[in-house]
């Protein structure tokens, strides 16, 4: 079983920046690809950024150029950096994890279901 905790969201003017924190535990031995999601009132939830452990990023058009997504494997964690930010980009942000490998009593046990945070919120005023 994995868990994901979120931090870092808030409320913030036009313009400014926001940084996003997920950190994942249980008995972790690594983590294909984790992520970010985030979700409008009204709206469907919709990828904003993930990050494969061989680094490649890839972003939503909608945030190119503005956010940037980290992780530090080691810690099993995920960042999301948001600047520039605009009041569309309100909305619960949610970490996402895919493609686990933990540590069971019986061996090692590869899941590629969907872990899911609690979510943060973001809001942007104009």
């Amino acid at each position: 079983q994995v868990q994901l905790v979120e931090s870092g969201g808030g409320l913030v003017q036009a313009g400014e920046s926001l940084r996003l924190s997920c950190a994942a535990s249980g008995s972790i031995f690594s983590i294909n690809t984790m992520g970010w999601y985030r979700q409008a009132p009204g709206k469907q939830r919709e990828r904003v950024a993930a990050i494969t452990t061989g680094g490649s990023p890839n972003y939503a058009d909608s945030v190119k150029g503005r956010f940037t997504i980290s992780r530090d494997i080691a810690k099993n964690t995920v960042y999301l950096q948001m600047n520039s930010l605009k009041p569309e980009d309100t909305a619960v942000y949610y970490c996402n994890a895919v493609g686990t490998t933990t540590q069971t009593t019986s061996g090692r046990l590869t899941q590629h279901r969907d872990y899911w945070g609690q979510g943060t919120q973001v809001t942007v005023s104009s």
